[in-house]
């Protein structure tokens, strides 16, 4: 199988679609050309240990099935969106584990804002390409990218980018978060740009959590064709198959249960067929359990934004 086209490592936040599932193939890509890629490196002042090299990229790829999809064949945005996340934690965390010392997992604690450029559909492949971009003391920045292949004509199309923000959490103390191992550039001008866009995420993520007391209640006996009318609710029982090593919830799997109540709601008032158009960007500041129950609750205004399927194949 062929490796998807590199993604420029300063590319800005595109879009994301997910998969429910382990993958069926999970292939290492060979690390791009030294010019044009960010080298990994092991050593850093405030860590000792030889240095230890770790691919600079990872590429996932699953056939869509009909549990993927709608109706109409079109694949669910939170199914592209956990493949994403997928992508995301098993190269950051490798990256965190590549020095002797505490083991980690990584965890999602950002995706910034996200737009689907095209649909995927029933019976194509999801190539899902992802490489670090950035890291600081604490963090580390993902760029993937998300190519559908139809494979009877061997067409490829981009649908989606994205950039993820994880932290290394350690295994003996969930609330401990540890140091991530220094990446070398091959230009100077690739850490400049990385640390405005840490800067930037940082501040913005922290104005989140300030406003994270401002949920939407439901609305007892709404006005039909009104914002409240349109609200929805969905339960979901936390099980071992959506929990990471520490017994928490994959990002992946909250931003899927968030885009399948957004959908209900969407296909509520639109009354047609609808698909993911964008996701903004969302923030990760608490850990759901195992064996708890999660609520989700959307309207039309928040986080997530939906064409008419139509629509969306005509832009």
């Amino acid at each position: 199988m062929a490796p998807p086209p590199p993604s420029p490592s300063m590319a800005p936040p595109g879009l994301i679609h997910s998969a429910p599932g382990p993958p069926d193939t999970c292939a290492l890509l060979p690390p791009p050309p030294a010019a044009a890629s960010v080298a990994f490196a092991a050593a850093a002042a405030s860590m000792s240990g030889p240095a230890v090299e770790t691919p600079s990229a990872i590429q996932i790829c699953r056939i869509m099935r009909p549990d993927d999809a709608n109706v109409a064949g079109n694949v669910h945005g939170g199914t592209i969106l956990k493949m994403i996340e997928e992508a995301g934690a098993i190269i950051s965390t490798r990256h965190c584990n590549s020095q002797n010392g505490e083991r980690c997992v990584a965890a999602l604690a950002r995706v910034e804002r996200t737009d689907f450029l095209s649909p995927m559909c029933i019976g194509e492949v999801a190539h899902v390409s992802a490489e670090i971009t950035y890291t600081s003391k604490h963090s580390v920045e993902v760029q993937v990218n998300v190519m559908s292949e139809n494979i009877l004509t061997g067409t490829k199309k981009l649908t989606n980018k994205a950039t993820l923000w994880y932290v290394p959490l350690s295994l003996k103390n969930v609330d401990k978060v540890l140091e991530v191992p220094p990446v070398v550039y091959s230009r100077q001008e690739q850490e400049e740009e990385g640390r405005k866009r840490y800067e930037a995420q940082k501040l913005e993520r922290m104005e989140t959590k300030w406003r994270n007391g401002d949920i939407v209640q439901p609305v007892q006996n709404p006005e039909p064709n009104t914002v409240s009318y349109s609200q929805s609710s969905l339960i979901h029982l936390v099980g071992p198959s959506d929990c990471t090593l520490h017994g928490f919830v994959h990002g992946g799997v909250t931003m899927k249960l968030m885009d399948e109540v957004a959908g209900i709601v969407a296909a509520r008032h639109c009354k047609t067929n609808i698909v993911t158009a964008s996701v903004d960007a969302i923030n990760f500041h608490d850990k759901i359990r195992k064996e708890l129950a999660t609520s989700s609750m959307e309207h039309p205004l928040l986080r997530h934004h939906y064409l008419r399927a139509h629509d969306l194949y005509e832009q």
